[in-house]
């Protein structure tokens, strides 16, 4: 079963599926560490929970970047605490500069420096997503001077 944290990992949920050549379950979570501003605040709120029961079940948690780690290492203690029969973890980008946690990642894309980056789902106050590539987002943009 593969789980997809929304909005983000959407793009690498939907190119990792078409490139598996087993059929599997998805569902997705959505979940916010943010406060105000791009840190995390270490709180995690559910804003949409899973619809499908993971007891027993192997699951592969989808993700698009790994930051702090405080977000995914809540989503592993869930699933688990869920009763999952298994979970592992496939991220796109880790960015293990701002690593707060420390989260076992089985599959790993690329890790990418301390860098705001956006495109293929990542995204800067909901913007940028759809870019195909990933790309690093000028500090004029996320520091207020550009708009």
């Amino acid at each position: 079963m593969l789980v997809a944290v929304l909005k983000g990992a959407v793009n690498t949920l939907v190119a990792l599926s078409q490139a598996m050549t087993i059929d599997a379950q998805i569902d997705f979570m959505s979940l916010s560490s943010y406060g105000s501003g791009s840190s995390s605040s270490g709180r995690i709120t559910v804003r949409q929970d899973l619809s499908t029961d993971v007891k027993g079940r192997n699951v592969l948690i989808v993700e698009d970047i790994i930051d702090s780690g405080y977000t995914l290492d809540w989503t592993v203690r869930e699933l688990k605490r869920r009763g999952a029969a298994s979970v592992e973890v496939f991220a796109l980008l880790e960015k293990p500069a701002r690593r707060k946690v420390e989260v076992p990642v089985k599959y790993k894309g690329f890790e990418v420096p301390d860098e705001f980056v956006v495109g293929f789902g990542l995204d800067y106050d909901e913007r940028f997503r759809n870019l195909d590539s990933i790309a690093v987002l000028k500090p004029e943009v996320y520091e207020g001077s550009l708009v």
